[in-house]
């Protein structure tokens, strides 16, 4: 389930399957729902919404297992984990995710990762390489051209020599 194995999730707010809250809804500790939410949900522990929970605003929590339908966005601070009966229509943001293979899922994930120093470091990585093999090559080319200068000289010598004699 969330987090470490054999983690134990206190359960602080319980929302049933009738129950129904129109507005948002904010909690410290965690908290499982079964029923609907119309607004955004900030929980600091852990959310869990039952596969008969919806949703219908943001997610805010430090940890989410969905089992219901979420018509919203979703950012976790560690774990993002959809069950095969999770429906999510948003966007989500955590550092980790899984996701059933039943689970539907329409919308992008953002890992938490700097995309852009690992781009960084690729592209000096690569632009190292690159100066390195074309430093060669150029060495390469100039040995050739100096080759060939050789053997101009060498030709021009002959060619003199002959002329000569």
């Amino acid at each position: 389930m969330l987090g470490k194995k054999n983690e134990e999730v206190r359960i602080s707010t319980l929302l049933g399957q009738e129950a129904e809250i129109n507005g948002d809804f904010n909690t410290s500790g965690s908290a499982r729902m079964d029923g609907t939410v119309n607004g955004n949900v900030t929980v600091s522990g852990t959310l869990i919404l039952g596969a008969g929970g919806c949703i219908n605003g943001n997610i805010e929590a430090d940890a989410v297992l969905i089992g219901g339908e979420v018509l919203g966005n979703i950012m976790t601070k560690t774990k993002a984990e959809l069950t095969g009966t999770a429906r999510v229509f948003g966007d989500i943001i955590t550092s980790v995710i899984v996701i059933d293979e039943h689970a539907v899922f329409q919308g992008k994930c953002d890992m938490h990762q700097d995309v852009n120093d690992k781009r960084a470091r690729n592209n000096a990585a690569k632009a190292a390489r690159a100066s390195r093999k074309s430093a060669k090559a150029a060495i390469a080319e100039a040995l050739k051209d100096v080759e060939e200068g050789r053997s101009e000289i060498q030709t021009d010598q002959q060619t003199a020599s002959q002329n000569v004699g």
